[in-house]
């Protein structure tokens, strides 16, 4: 990982962050053990769900872990590259949905 804007999660980091919030940290844990395990979507789905949200929201960690576990549960190089596409046009579609509000604003401007 790059240098700068995002710090390494180093041991120190993460034992720290454990040690301030041991409790919510095992039942975060937990849950995402359950939110990630097979069920009606198979894990790799799910893991590929997971790639696409990471763009969405943009967090490097998330698209670097979540990359990882969806090719160790399967995913291809393409697949995973198609959720991403989806993700940047799910973002774009947004920007373009919300475009109504910037006309409905200079509306009220015209008023």
């Amino acid at each position: 990982m790059a240098q700068g804007l995002y710090p390494q999660p180093t041991k120190e980091l993460t034992s720290r962050r454990r040690s301030l919030a041991p409790g919510t940290l095992e039942a975060f844990q937990n849950f995402s053990r359950q939110v990630f395990s097979e069920g009606a979507l198979s894990a790799k789905t799910k893991q590929l769900v997971a790639v696409a949200v990471a763009h969405a929201t943009q967090c490097p960690y998330c698209i670097r872990s979540h990359t990882r576990l969806a090719r160790q549960h399967g995913a291809t190089p393409e697949e995973i590259m198609e959720a991403i596409w989806v993700a940047a046009e799910m973002r774009a579609g947004a920007a373009y949905a919300h475009s109504l509000l910037a006309l409905d604003a200079l509306e009220e401007g015209n008023s």
